[in-house]
């Protein structure tokens, strides 16, 4: 009993040295790669395309260990290991205020860090929370918005040339996994992007732990942040929680896994949109503020199945022909394109919203919209998709002075009055004219192409009147027996609620005797008996 206690003991205290040797042994090669770092950090500018000679790049000091390690690695860089190409170096402090006095003593921090190096100090400050209230956000995206705004100001105004921030492999890993948790795609798993816009990130390739030993290599303080320590937020959960316990149980190397994911998702991620655009650059017809696409160039030209009607629209099951698997990897990425085109606000497009849009695409009836996180509409017009800004589309009519909450009918009234045989009517709201041309109908019979409108001029009332269609016309054209309604005709012919609008029709005594599409009215259609007839074309202004 008594010997089976100190085997258990030994065991025990085997355990605990071990464990003291695998820290010692890790602190260790973090000093031996801590010295390491300014030729690591100033290969990463190099590869980045960064310094340039007389370029100053700003670097992002929030007081933190990352930042503080940084600042002091560039400037140790610009000292020894980039001579041939000088740079300056500024310090760029944000103010979030969002810890009260904490914040402040941040911020004196900095400033006499600057100091101290010798360096130009930037601060900008925005009251976050009040900027999060105001757009609707939550602190953590306002909040960057804010900085990366301050970044952006201070490269136009000519203070810096670049931005750097402290982003490490660390926090490339917890972003892979937060965007992975999420259901994130693989636009998400690219993690952090080395360079976005002024911004450059020369530490995706360094732990925290190495930043660290390199400060007390250096005996460099720095501040700590109370609000990294809170585990109610997601990131500090996988930071404090998940990693550690995906590095013990699972993979010690998780984090540099994660961030070669991230790496190799950035590489496919901009080949396929680098496709997607050239593709979206055939495909797409633009004009009158909005982009139209047809379904089958979009999503591909594929025969639906029962199995398929089933599902509600064809997915990736239909992928195992390649010309499929071609258009499920371009369609979304084309439609995410298409949305940031036409975005007038904030909103955020998930993999739901494109799956709604191919839903909307394949089994959608004709006249069907569909509304899109930014502001974004997106309508079916028979096979083919419209992309528009909604608010954009709403203040035209509001212009042409139109209830944008109505129907919103075009509407315009034209007299047609015949001057040497020939009347024209431009109506701008279509951005159409339309011709009336009198000619002898024997002599020029067969001169008329059979798609040309033709009335008999026997019996017609003038001046005739050329109007957009409106609700109760009756039309009978000629070849159906009975007059219907106009509205019935359009939906037989398929023409959508947002293509009718306006639609133009010919009234003679109030009788509509003609519509765009179809032929003219029965009574008035040219016989045997025409000797004048009128002729109407069509034309773009």
């Amino acid at each position: 009993m008594r010997g089976g206690r100190i085997r258990r003991r030994t065991r025990k205290h085997r355990l605990r040295i071990s464990m003291k040797k695998k820290a010692k042994d890790r602190k260790k090669g973090n000093r031996v790669r801590a010295r390491e770092l300014p030729k690591k950090v100033c290969a990463a500018l190099e590869r980045l395309g960064i310094p340039r000679a007389g370029a100053t790049i700003g670097v992002a000091v929030s007081g933190g260990a990352d930042s503080v390690a940084l600042l002091r690695l560039l400037v140790e860089v610009r000292d020894r290991l980039c001579k041939k190409n000088t740079m300056e170096i500024a310090v760029t402090h944000f103010n979030h205020q969002l810890r009260g006095r904490a914040a402040d003593e941040d911020e004196r921090f900095v400033r006499r860090l600057a100091e101290k190096l010798g360096l130009q100090f930037y601060v900008g400050s925005v009251d976050v929370a009040e900027a999060a209230k105001r757009g609707r956000r939550n602190l953590e995206d306002a909040g960057r918005r804010e900085r990366y705004a301050y970044f952006a100001r201070l490269q136009r105004e000519g203070c810096v040339d670049w931005v750097a921030t402290a982003h490490t492999m660390d926090d490339q890993a917890e972003t892979v996994l937060a965007h992975a948790l999420r259901g994130s795609g693989l636009a998400g798993l690219r993690g952090i992007h080395p360079v976005t816009g002024c911004v450059v990130r020369p530490l995706l390739g360094v732990r925290r732990a190495e930043l660290r030993a390199y400060l007390k290599l250096h005996a460099q303080k720095w501040r700590e942040d109370a609000s990294n320590q809170d585990t109610t937020k997601n990131r500090a959960r996988i930071r404090k929680t998940l990693i550690p316990l995906l590095e013990k149980s699972f993979q010690p190397k998780v984090v540099a896994h994660l961030a070669g994911l991230a790496e190799s998702a950035r590489e496919d991620e901009e080949f396929l949109n680098a496709e997607a655009e050239r593709r979206l650059a055939e495909i797409r017809e633009d004009g009158d503020g909005v982009t139209r696409v047809t379904v089958q160039e979009l999503f591909g030209k594929r025969e639906i199945s029962d199995e398929d009607l089933q599902n509600k629209f064809p997915r990736r099951g239909l992928s195992e022909r390649g010309e499929n698997a071609y258009f499920d990897a371009m369609s979304g990425r084309m439609v995410r394109k298409l949305v940031r085109e036409y975005k007038t606000r904030d909103g955020e497009l998930g993999a739901e919203h494109v799956a709604s849009v191919r839903e909307l695409a394949w089994q959608g009836e004709n006249g069907k919209s569909l509304e899109l996180p930014g502001g974004v509409e997106v309508r079916k017009e028979r096979n083919t998709l419209v992309f528009l800004a909604r608010e954009a589309a709403r203040e035209k009519m509001k212009r042409s002075g139109k209830a944008a909450s109505s129907a919103s009918f075009l509407e315009y009234e034209y007299e047609i009055k015949l001057r040497d045989g020939v009347a024209t009517a431009p109506v701008a709201l279509l951005k159409r004219a339309f011709l009336f041309t009198e000619i002898d109908w024997p002599r020029e019979r067969r001169e008329t192409n059979e798609m040309r409108a033709v009335l008999d001029c026997a019996g017609l009332q003038f001046p005739l009147v050329l109007r957009n269609w409106r609700p109760g016309d009756r039309l009978q054209p000629a070849g159906r027996r009975n007059a219907h309604k106009l509205k019935r005709l359009l939906n037989e012919k398929g023409i959508s609620r947002w293509e009718r609008n306006g639609w133009p029709v010919l009234t003679s005594g109030g009788e509509v005797i003609w519509s765009r599409g179809f032929p003219v009215a029965a009574k008035h259609a040219t016989g045997e008996k025409t000797e004048a007839a009128l002729a109407i074309d069509e034309e773009a202004l």
